[in-house]
């Protein structure tokens, strides 16, 4: 029996760090504002299509990526609590923390959508809403990126201290896949099939396609022209 099991497939691990990047862009350029905004916009809708795919990834990848594992988690602090949680993945502590981030982050693609800064952005469907209703969902943008912060900052000490305290390797699991096999009874991912990658990617894109050509079909039609002056 192998000492070091396979956790975390390769679809999900880009997935974590293309997130990471992504939301760490669109945190700065919206912090900075000015000419940036418009690369906000931009990175919002990549975050989205980011979201789509781990909404689908957790439908259709491996074991330990799937919703059924992540949801059921939490529902075992207890017995984590108690020391007798012996499942590879996440624990329900890491469980609870992937939910209330990608949570969040969905939170700020949404309410993104219908933003506007009444300067030089307004979300693709800013037109879906009122402008009162889009002013208030402005607003929760903007404060919710304390709140993101705050939760990033957890998780980063989190991992700090599973790595220094606890021993356990979290940053190079989600870097090369494998963790060490803790107990006799845990066993490798299985699943994430070609075909499913292909879905959860088909299911983003269109996702992502829809939204951003959603600016153009909400765009009130042209004014028609005035009639030419006639020349007498």
């Amino acid at each position: 029996m192998s000492d070091s099991i396979k956790v975390w497939d390769a679809p999900l691990r880009l997935f974590h760090w293309s997130l990471a990047l992504a939301v760490g862009a669109a945190m700065l350029s919206g912090w900075l504002g000015g000419n940036l905004i418009v690369w906000h916009g931009r990175l919002g809708l990549l975050i989205l299509g980011l979201l789509a795919f781990r909404l689908l990834w957790g439908l259709l990848g491996s074991t330990y990526a799937r919703w059924s594992r992540i949801l059921a988690a939490p529902l075992r602090l207890g017995d984590y609590l108690r020391g007798r949680w012996r499942q590879a993945g996440h624990n329900p502590l890491g469980a609870l923390s992937v939910l209330a981030l990608l949570g969040l982050a969905a939170f700020q693609v949404l309410t993104g959508l219908t933003a506007s800064d009444d300067i030089a952005f307004q979300g693709p469907l800013y037109r879906l809403v009122e402008a009162d209703t889009s002013a208030w969902l402005t607003g929760l943008h903007r404060q919710a990126w304390w709140l993101l912060l705050g939760l990033i900052g957890l998780h980063l000490l989190a991992v700090l201290y599973y790595a220094r305290v606890r021993r356990r390797p979290l940053l190079r699991a989600m870097i090369g896949g494998r963790s060490p096999r803790e107990y006799p009874e845990q066993r490798e991912a299985v699943g994430g099939a070609p075909w499913a990658l292909a879905v959860a990617l088909a299911g983003a894109l269109l996702l992502v396609w829809a939204v951003r050509s959603a600016e153009g079909w909400l765009a009130p039609p042209p004014a028609p022209a005035a009639p030419a002056a006639l020349d007498w």
